[in-house]
């Protein structure tokens, strides 16, 4: 018997991706899979029922779940999919348990095994899994965009009959995968660039974009890729540093955000005031509530003559390629348990035992267990 893949519709305000695209599709059927997704699912990425060759396109939830053994989702289901989950199957889906308490209790009541592509390993073998990256380097890249088009001039340097027009200067604050593609874009697009991060070993990698690294002697080395906690002596050392910086520049991007987490404020208000006439900020931090003191999640706002945009999901405004990119996240993690038209999870593997939120009527990482416990 083949394995049954459904793939769901996206539900959630504003999202436009869709977990599955055709060519992704034909390579998930030689793992001896059949697929079928709702009529409409894909038209948020430009993709009509028709380009999906051997895809069943079914026409409701409860005869698209009914028998699935495996479930695709970007965005977490909504209460009414999951009840209608056959138990035992399996759901692939960003979930943010944090953010979804009673999801993920559900998800354990109704004894569904679900990787959430959040918690995907960041190591080595992983990254072709790792969707929060794929996801974050199209966000880096629409940031430097967006900042272009909002700053009222030219970034690059350029020659005129009467005179010459000086670069734009572009610093970046975070210098994870989204904020080293905003680099590269706006090196590109011939600003002046520079980059920031309480990792000092992100120098080498702004410097080697042709960047300049804002070196603050602070060292906020976290675990799993991701900068811890810092003291406040430590935040005062930094922006004593940074200040000139941010004033310096005429758009800031910050990429500064922990998954399901609330984003650390890197721009106060009092930096904000002392910026250059005509300046963009650019907080792609505001899924956690921004970076910035002045952000308004989901709004592009004005303090003085300072711009701050503070877009919410987006991947999801390149819905084309981030569904493309985040299709192949799922299938490289599913070609690690199944095969031959068969489910052969191995348990032991690392990827698999990290990304498991729920299995067997149990919420697996012990963290979000006892913060669920006590919620």
């Amino acid at each position: 018997m083949p394995v049954k893949v459904a793939v769901l519709m996206e539900r959630r305000p504003n999202e436009k991706r869709v977990a599955m695209v055709p060519a992704v599709a034909d390579k998930l059927a030689k793992l001896g899979c059949t697929i079928s997704m709702l009529s409409g699912a894909g038209l948020g990425s430009k993709l009509p029922d028709d380009a999906y060759k051997g895809v069943e396109i079914a026409g409701t939830e409860q005869h698209l779940l009914a028998d699935a053994d495996i479930v695709l989702s970007v965005q977490p289901p909504t209460a009414d999919d999951i009840r209608l989950m056959r138990k035992g199957s399996i759901l692939l889906s960003f979930i943010y348990p944090h953010k979804e308490p009673e999801l993920t209790r559900l998800l354990r009541e109704q004894q569904i095994t679900c990787f959430a592509m959040e918690q995907v390993p960041r190591i080595s073998r992983a990254q072709a899994m790792d969707a929060l990256s794929s996801q974050a380097a199209l966000a880096g890249y629409y940031a430097a965009l967006l900042g272009a088009t909002k700053l009222s001039r030219i970034l690059p340097m350029m020659t005129t009959a009467v005179g010459s027009i000086r670069p734009a200067r572009c610093l970046v604050m975070g210098l994870g995968v989204a904020g080293l593609q905003a680099l590269a874009t706006a090196r590109r697009l011939g600003a002046i660039t520079e980059g920031y991060d309480v990792r000092p070993e992100t120098k080498e990698q702004a410097e080697s974009l042709g960047a300049k690294f804002v070196d603050t002697g602070v060292d906020a080395r976290g675990e799993g890729g991701y900068a811890r906690e810092l003291t406040q002596e430590e935040k005062d050392k930094i922006a004593a540093v940074v200040t000139k910086h941010i004033q310096q520049a005429d758009i800031v991007i910050t990429t500064a955000a922990i998954p399901g987490r609330p984003s650390p404020k890197l721009i106060s208000k009092q930096q904000v005031d002392g910026m250059k006439l005509g300046a963009v900020i650019i907080d792609l931090a505001a899924e956690g509530g921004g970076n910035c003191e002045y952000s308004v999640p989901g709004e592009t706002v004005s303090q003085g003559q300072v711009t701050i945009a503070a877009p919410l999901n987006v991947p999801s405004m390149l819905a084309e390629h981030a569904s493309e990119l985040y299709a192949k996240n799922l299938l490289n993690l599913l070609q690690l348990f199944v095969s031959d038209g068969e489910i052969k999870p191995d348990w032991n593997d690392e990827v698999l035992a990290k990304t498991l939120l729920t299995h067997n009527g149990e919420i697996k990482p012990a963290a979000v267990k006892t913060a669920l416990e006590q919620q």
